[in-house]
């Protein structure tokens, strides 16, 4: 297929309520959607850098500009060679800005699959038309806000709670959920390297709590530290932020700093990329789950179709539309008995609503293909 256009979107999404992380607190999505235009139809994807480099070295308006200034113009040279798995290969030369090659890629491949009306579920070889739906729970101001929202997730459904964590906000508010809603809780936190080595002998002391997982405690570069501390605790220790590529999980794998893998496809540069760190990862018995980056509809119907893959054997975060937005930008994914149904129609299944897109919408911005 040929690139025509690229529209990039920018969308400030209202939350329901402040999400906080050991790293930030937001209160707005603040969002870029990539929409394509071939020759031989049209695909959306939502990027997802945040608003400033906190999660990642990425933010939205650097992807916005790398876009512009050098993925864009290479893609649009490659003509009629241009498809999906070509812009990994293609975008090569450039380092990082995963999230940026990510949201192109997913772009032109909803607009390759709809045009073959093949569902990402099967192009990836997904095997369940349906996953369990876990919800992050962010750090809050108090134990009793804390215990609400929880049993208010738990009311709804959700199969599984992840607590943010951060030193002063660890051991009391994991104990408090541990014993209020009993041993059988899948239960796991995530700290988004708010620890460091110093602090191993405060990891431990959560072991007593049987969690599924700790997620990302330290700093995620550093692969031998996440290694020795998976020898000091019980408590399995996933890796987030550090898995960048196939190459760096197979690595932390055969270091066992990885003992899980929660994957995130903006984070590794798509979904192509994606599928290769869980056939990694199942070829070594290690679990993986679909990690999320508050998104909307557009992003949220992609992650669900890989978390049907056969090696997602954990709940991710592919919560329900009403857990972060009154209202989103497609057709809303709904909880029922703890799972989302996976979106099976063409490419990522779903369609943005232009009315609502219109409301959100901060600023729209058109690249053309060079006469």
């Amino acid at each position: 297929m040929k690139l025509e256009a690229v529209e990039l979107i920018r969308l400030n999404v209202p939350l329901k309520s402040a999400f906080r992380t050991s790293f930030s607190s937001v209160n707005m999505h603040e969002v870029v959607w990539v929409h394509a235009v071939t020759d031989e139809g049209e695909g959306w994807a939502e990027c997802g850098a945040n608003d400033r480099p906190d999660y990642s070295s990425e933010y939205h308006t650097g992807a916005m500009a790398v876009l512009r200034e050098f993925i864009l113009p290479d893609l649009f040279k490659l003509g009629n060679d241009l498809s999906a798995e070509a812009v990994a290969p293609t975008l090569h030369w450039i380092k990082q800005h995963r999230m940026a090659k990510a949201a192109i890629e997913t772009a032109l491949l909803d607009a390759q699959l709809r045009a073959s009306k093949t569902s990402f579920a099967e192009y990836f070889g997904a095997t369940r038309d349906k996953v369990p739906a876990g919800v992050s729970v962010g750090i809050m101001d108090s134990l009793p806000e804390l215990m609400s929202f929880v049993e208010g997730y738990l009311n709804e459904g959700y199969v599984r709670i992840k607590l943010k964590i951060e030193p002063g906000w660890d051991y009391e508010p994991v104990k408090l959920v541990r014993d209020t809603f009993g041993p059988d809780l899948l239960l796991q936190v995530d700290a988004n390297t708010a620890y460091t080595r110093d602090d191993f002998d405060l990891l431990k002391r959560l072991d007593e709590f049987n969690l599924l997982l700790i997620e990302q405690p330290i700093f995620e570069e550093d692969l031998l530290g996440h290694a020795k501390l998976a020898d000091y605790i019980e408590t399995p220790v996933c890796l987030d932020e550090t898995i960048i590529s196939a190459d760096i999980a197979r690595d932390a794998i055969e270091l066992g700093a990885a003992e899980i893998i929660n994957i995130k496809p903006s984070r590794v540069g798509g979904y192509i990329e994606s599928v290769k760190i869980h056939d990694i990862s199942v070829a070594n018995n290690i679990p993986v789950w679909c990690g999320g980056m508050l998104e909307t509809g557009i992003g949220r119907a992609a992650n669900l179709a890989l978390a049907a893959m056969p090696g997602f054997t954990l709940p991710g975060d592919t919560s329900a539309s009403s857990r972060y937005f009154e209202t989103d930008l497609t057709e809303p994914f709904v909880l029922v008995d703890g799972h989302i149904s996976v979106p099976t129609g063409p490419g990522i299944g779903v369609d943005p609503i232009p009315e609502i897109i219109e409301r959100f919408a901060v600023s729209r911005e058109w690249i053309k293909r060079p006469n």
